[in-house]
């Protein structure tokens, strides 16, 4: 009876991992824009493994070769999605170079299938490395694509993606098991030190030229902040200082006049910076990125 017993939680256990990566989920991210077929086609290559796929698109607006903004996207979106979902992030200036094809899982149980050039940066330090493997491509690509050497992103990527969600491969068969590292961009972590907060920009809220920082409310309430609390910016390119401002921490965009700078907690848990009703990022021509750094200081009212 025990060892029944043993056997039945085992067969569990294995079905419930083999579980993970049969959501027939796929979400797909690039620097391709929709002006022609390159995402159409990923997407066609996915349905041609199986049309019981689920297929969403993260976002295809990635500023061309910018590998860092693909990190951060993937920051910003994975952890909402199930375990179980096949994410596709092609963002690849080194197509067809020695750079590795991997699947990451999480330790969250989601899988991000890309190159392995920087784009997984902030998902590794953020949701944790579970298990990484290498596309094997004997295997895990499309039939009759061997002699194509620039859209590893419909060829490898979409196609390993799609066999992995409808459960055509299980995730030991992507190929070899590699080590739990990945290639990292560097920035500055957040830290506070001596009463000054440092941090990075990691990303603008492009739609209304917000700048958002890596700074956490958790690491931000060491500082012991109330709203009406003024703080002292400086902002770096470089290590160049390009800004530098006084600002209300509030709760919200219309405790000031329009036009008028604030800091506040932004939808992320995260310190940022905005105008009322105005584009911070353009008037002070601020971008974002590793190379991009705050520092902060603040005085109680």
């Amino acid at each position: 009876m025990h060892k029944r017993l043993t056997l039945s939680v085992a067969l569990l256990l294995l079905l419930a991992q083999f579980s993970v990566a049969q959501n027939k989920i796929v979400v797909f991210q690039s620097d391709f824009g929709l002006k022609d077929g390159a995402v159409s086609a990923m997407k066609g290559v996915a349905m041609g493994v199986s049309p019981d796929l689920k297929l969403f698109d993260l976002t295809h607006e990635i500023p061309n070769y910018n590998i860092w903004e693909a990190s951060y996207r993937l920051y910003q979106t994975v952890p909402y999605w199930p375990a179980g979902t096949v994410f596709v992030s092609v963002v690849d200036p080194g197509v067809g170079t020695s750079r590795k094809s991997v699947v990451l899982k999480t330790k969250t149980g989601q899988f991000i299938v890309t190159p392995d050039n920087g784009t997984l940066t902030l998902i590794a330090e953020s949701l944790g490395i579970a298990e990484l493997r290498e596309i094997d491509e004997k295997v895990n690509r499309r039939n009759g694509s061997q002699d194509s050497y620039t859209f590893h992103g419909r060829d490898v990527y979409a196609y390993t993606a799609a066999r992995l969600a409808a459960g055509v491969i299980t995730y030991e068969q992507v190929g070899p098991a590699l080590p739990l590292n990945v290639v990292s961009i560097p920035y500055q972590k957040a830290i506070l030190k001596n009463g000054v907060l440092k941090g990075d920009i990691p990303i603008l809220d492009v739609q209304y030229g917000n700048v958002w920082t890596n700074i956490d409310a958790s690491l931000f309430d060491q500082l012991k902040p109330k709203f009406g609390d003024i703080l002292q910016i400086s902002i770096f390119h470089d290590h160049k200082k390009v800004y530098e401002g006084t600002m209300p921490y509030c709760q919200t965009f219309a405790v000031v006049p329009v036009g008028k700078p604030l800091a506040y907690i932004n939808s992320l848990m995260q310190l940022s910076f905005a105008l009322n009703q105005g584009d911070f990022a353009k008037d002070y021509h601020v971008g974002s990125g590793g190379d991009w750094s705050v520092e902060i200081t603040i005085t109680h009212k």
